[in-house]
């Protein structure tokens, strides 16, 4: 955890005049938030009061700046709006699976705009395997939604990640593994953003 921490702390210094240029123009009138850096995409009346978040508290004592609705939205905000700015402007998305997530029109929304805007996604598969993760047609989900889920479900699916069995598996070992993870890729996500800053800059010269 040691380790984990030190890790953290270089990433959050790396970010850290990232964060400090949006929160000083976030006191002029009408500019808006920082974003945040890993959005959690989960269903919550399986995984809000474990996995998504403790998650979310173990990244944000990291400094880093997580999403997840139950926390970061509050009466009149306006639902698809609030969300899917978060997931467009996040570095990371973080997709946690559980038995039943498909049921979730929200769940399948945010993953799909995880993958059609581009953002690298680390899967966790709690409880379900990815086999069992299939889209549902109740008929009341248009054809072209229900293909826009389907191929967001197959492109996570097939993406490296994470399992947890919550009846066998060690919380606190799962939960640093995956914070670890996450910190990993936020590291390798804000250095490609650094060579792509350096090359914009030189080809200006």
């Amino acid at each position: 955890m040691q380790k984990l921490s030190s890790i953290a702390k270089n990433l959050s210094r790396n970010i850290l005049h990232h964060h400090h240029y949006h929160q000083l123009h976030s006191r002029v009138p009408g500019a808006s938030k920082p974003p945040c850096d890993v959005f959690i995409n989960h269903r919550g009346i399986d995984t809000k009061r474990t996995i998504a978040g403790l998650l979310y508290d173990h990244l944000s004592r990291l400094g880093i700046k997580p999403f997840l609705d139950s926390k970061n939205m509050k009466p009149g905000d306006r639902l698809y709006e609030k969300i899917d700015s978060a997931i467009e402007e996040c570095k990371l998305g973080v997709a946690v699976f559980s038995p039943r997530y498909c049921d979730s029109y929200f769940c399948l929304h945010e993953l799909s705009l995880i993958m059609e805007t581009k953002k690298r996604v680390i899967p966790i598969f709690y409880d379900v395997k990815p086999s069992q993760l299939r889209v549902k047609n109740n008929g009341s989900c248009p054809p072209h939604e229900l293909q826009r889920f389907e191929d967001a479900l197959e492109e996570a699916k097939y993406t490296v990640g994470l399992t947890f069995d919550s009846h066998k598996g060690d919380w606190s070992e799962f939960l640093t593994t995956a914070t670890s993870a996450i910190v990993k890729n936020l590291i390798e996500l804000e250095g490609e953003r650094a060579r792509k800053n350096r090359k914009n800059f030189v080809q200006k010269l």
